[in-house]
C-alpha cells in the first residue's frame, strides 16, 4: 500500500498531454486520472497548463478547462498571440513553460514528488533543478508512438518514466464515465468546487534525517 506520507503533485501540460494521447487511440478521463494519483499519496495540487486563442467566440478546449476547475485541479491558462512572420503567413505563438516551472519551484520545499505530464525537452533543466532540492520527478508521456513524444534527454533526467500505455487502463475514458465528460456536461452545469489544497497552507517537507 502506497505510504500517504508522500505527499505529491502533479503538474500537467494538457496540449503536450492530448497530443501524446491522440496515436495511442484513447481520450484522458481527468476524474479518473486525479483518483489514481489520490491513491499513490497525498496529492497537494494538481494543476493543468494551456494556452487559449484570445477573442476566439467558441473553444473546444473551453468545455474542459470549465469541468477541470470546478473538480478538483488548479487550471492555469494564457492567451496566444498571433502575428504575421516574413513571409506573410499567420502564426500563433504561446506556450506555458515559464508558469509551470515557478509553480513546479515553489511547490518543490512541500511536496516529496512531483509528476509532470510532459515530453517537452526544454523541461529537463527544470528536473534537475528540482532534483538537487530533493524532489523525486516521475515524467509521463510516451515512447510508443512513432515518433516518440518525449524528448530523450528529459527521459534520462527523470527518476521515474512511465509510458501513457502501462496507465491506459486506469486514466483512459470508458463508456462508463462518458456522461462525466466535460463536452457532454455542458458548461450550464456547475458542479461542487473541489479544488486540492485550495486555501491550505502547505507545511515545508521535514529535513531528511
Amino acid at each position: 500500500m502506497t505510504s500517504r506520507a508522500n505527499k505529491l503533485a502533479l503538474l500537467i501540460d494538457g496540449p503536450n498531454l492530448r497530443a501524446a494521447a491522440k496515436p495511442l487511440g484513447f481520450d484522458i478521463d481527468y476524474k479518473r486520472l486525479l483518483a489514481e494519483f489520490q491513491s499513490r499519496g497525498t496529492l497537494l495540487r494538481a494543476f493543468y497548463y494551456t494556452t487559449i486563442i484570445e477573442d476566439q467566440e467558441y473553444s473546444t478546449i473551453r468545455p474542459l478547462i470549465d469541468w477541470l476547475d470546478y473538480n478538483g485541479y488548479t487550471v492555469v491558462t494564457k492567451a496566444t498571440k498571433e502575428f504575421t512572420d516574413a513571409s506573410g503567413r499567420r502564426k500563433v505563438k504561446g506556450n506555458m513553460d515559464i508558469e509551470l516551472a515557478v509553480d513546479a519551484l515553489e511547490l518543490a520545499d512541500h511536496v516529496d514528488q512531483i509528476v509532470l505530464f510532459s515530453g517537452d525537452g526544454d523541461f529537463r533543466s527544470l528536473v534537475e533543478a528540482l532534483q538537487r532540492r530533493g524532489v523525486r520527478i516521475t515524467v509521463v508521456s510516451t515512447i510508443s508512438s512513432q515518433p516518440p513524444m518525449i524528448a530523450d534527454e528529459l527521459r534520462r533526467e527523470a527518476d521515474v518514466f512511465t509510458d501513457l500505455v502501462e496507465l491506459r487502463s486506469k486514466i483512459s475514458r470508458t463508456l462508463s464515465h462518458s456522461a462525466n465528460s466535460p463536452v457532454r456536461k455542458g458548461l450550464g452545469e456547475r458542479p461542487t468546487r473541489a479544488r486540492i489544497g485550495h486555501g491550505l497552507t502547505m507545511e515545508p517537507r521535514p529535513a531528511e534525517s
